[in-house]
């Protein structure tokens, strides 16, 4: 398995934009989850994570979105990340056959900061870094 990005779809709602994708990894959900909740995992394909604490209500700091909360984990599953002024970013995650994992992502914001191309560049980069890493 290779990984696609499957699926984009944009939203809007008043002044709130939502991004959805379906994204196909090449490797399980084990091996996914470090790069959606560890600062060195984020750091590799989105951005520095310079506070995360891995647990519900826990701070988070990605630069240049913001400083926030850890609105939900389950671990292995789903990772949610509330930003004030970076909006609410989601991962979840699906076993996708034997081999893979399905992430289903959102991504609700305010403002035009965000796009469609830019978060579709972030999981090209994902895809190339677990299928090139270990």
């Amino acid at each position: 398995m290779t990984g696609s990005i499957e699926q984009g779809i944009s939203q809007t709602h008043g002044n709130t934009h939502i991004l959805h994708f379906l994204v196909r990894l090449p490797r399980p959900m084990e091996t996914v989850w470090p790069a959606l909740t560890t600062p060195e995992g984020l750091a590799a394909w989105f951005t520095s994570a310079d506070v995360l604490e891995p647990h519900l209500h826990g701070a988070v700091t990605l630069r240049d979105l913001g400083s926030g909360r850890v609105t939900a984990w389950d671990v292995e599953r789903v990772a949610e990340y509330t930003l004030e002024g970076g909006g609410r970013i989601r991962f979840h995650l699906e076993r996708d056959g034997d081999e893979g994992a399905a992430l289903r992502f959102t991504h609700e914001f305010q403002g035009e900061t965000e796009s469609e191309q830019r978060w579709r560049a972030r999981f090209e980069q994902l895809i190339e870094t677990l299928r090139t890493g270990p």
